[in-house]
């Protein structure tokens, strides 16, 4: 008996085909999946194999890199990043996370690998002008989704470990920036640069073929532009060509958005913590339960009450309380800021993906929010 309702299943198409006639989209892929059904459908100018950027989709891919070797013994959670980083050791924290950079006061303690992978590492996306935002702009701590700059992982530590904290370790969740330390954190612990690590440790055992921190020339035939939103006119905008910064390796791969991916290798991905069959049964309930407390909640996030309905884990977004259709307590995953979108819901033995080329914030998005509406609602 099929998982899904026909019918209602043909729902998913004609959602991204409104989107795609409209205008609002050049070409959608979407994916379905609950036990062993798929369904694929593909709308505009894409196909089921082409190739996205996939933003801070990277973000969980990389945190189930360190769960890796966490599970080895090689990182363990609570452990100071330093032994691997010391450019980050004896950090000092800014007394007003809005004021002067020379005003500061040590820290607590070290960063620890828990604290990259739940964003509370002291430093990340922090609103408003402020002197360290602007002291770290050439580290990309904010801003949209780009390869790393010309930096090498050493320089960009040196230049990181020479910044005032915004706040205490393991008090605040701060955006994006935790991933990025993450990266350089893999690639020294296991003695590879970050493609290689999750390509051997992550990619190759998922048989995800297509997944990488650029195109190669033998794949760009596949590739698609990416576009940005006018924030005045609406009107599409080219973001980064096919031959843009993702078709060359970058200097410093970016653990918080420098991956490209397809559909069916984000299967892959999503059905591994159904299946086990990358970490464990304890390493995916750890990564995915949240770990945010009450008043972090209450002082984090995007916007105001953003973390009323969901939690954080190791990379991923926690449902906590359903208040649409498609948010289920228990369901985790993340999203890219160009345009992708990915969720694993155990309660329903689900794996949902989303692939489009129109940058958005997903919360904002017509097209992400009527692609799980229409995903839920077509389960039998």
């Amino acid at each position: 008996m099929s998982r899904f309702v026909q019918h209602r299943l043909d729902r998913v198409h004609h959602a991204m085909a409104r989107h795609v006639d409209s205008g609002l989209l050049p070409g959608a892929v979407t994916l379905l999946s609950s036990g062993d059904e798929v369904h694929v459908d593909v709308v505009g100018n894409v196909k089921r194999d082409t190739i996205f950027r996939i933003s801070s989709m990277t973000k969980p891919i990389a945190a189930a890199g360190a769960m890796v070797l966490v599970e080895e013994c090689v990182l363990r959670l609570d452990d100071p990043v330093t032994e691997f980083l010391p450019e980050l050791a004896n950090p000092r924290v800014l007394e007003d996370p809005a004021g002067p950079l020379d005003r500061t006061t040590p820290a607590h303690r070290e960063i620890t690998l828990r604290d990259l992978l739940t964003f509370r590492n002291g430093i990340g996306m922090l609103p408003g002008d402020s002197p360290i935002n602007e002291a770290a702009a050439e580290l990309r701590t904010a801003g949209p989704p780009k390869p790393m700059t010309q930096l090498t992982v050493d320089q960009w530590l040196k230049k990181l470990g020479e910044l005032p904290l915004m706040h205490q370790p393991g008090t605040r969740w701060l955006y994006n920036t935790g991933s990025d330390i993450l990266g350089a954190l893999l690639a020294r612990a296991s003695g590879q640069d970050l493609g290689t690590f999750l390509s051997e440790r992550v990619f190759g055992p998922l048989g995800m073929v297509d997944t990488a921190f650029s195109v190669p020339a033998g794949k760009l035939d596949r590739f698609v532009v990416s576009y940005m939103p006018n924030l005045q006119t609406g009107e599409l905008e080219v973001y980064d060509e096919i031959d843009g910064a993702w078709s060359r390796p970058p200097v410093f791969p970016s653990a918080a958005a420098g991956l490209v991916s397809t559909a069916d290798d984000l299967l892959a991905f999503g059905r591994s913590f159904l299946g086990h069959d990358l970490l464990s049964r304890a390493s995916v309930t750890t990564m995915t339960a949240d770990h945010l407390t009450p008043r972090q909640k209450a002082e984090s996030g995007f916007f105001p009450g953003y973390f009323d309905n969901r939690g954080w884990g190791f990379g991923v977004a926690v449902t906590t309380r359903r208040d649409n259709i498609y948010e289920t307590p228990g369901r985790f995953g993340w999203d890219g800021g160009l345009g992708t979108s990915w969720a694993t819901d155990p309660a329903e033995d689900l794996v949902g993906v989303l692939l489009t080329q129109r940058a958005d914030f997903p919360d904002h998005s017509k097209p992400y929010r009527d692609f799980w509406t229409s995903a839920y609602q077509a389960l039998a």
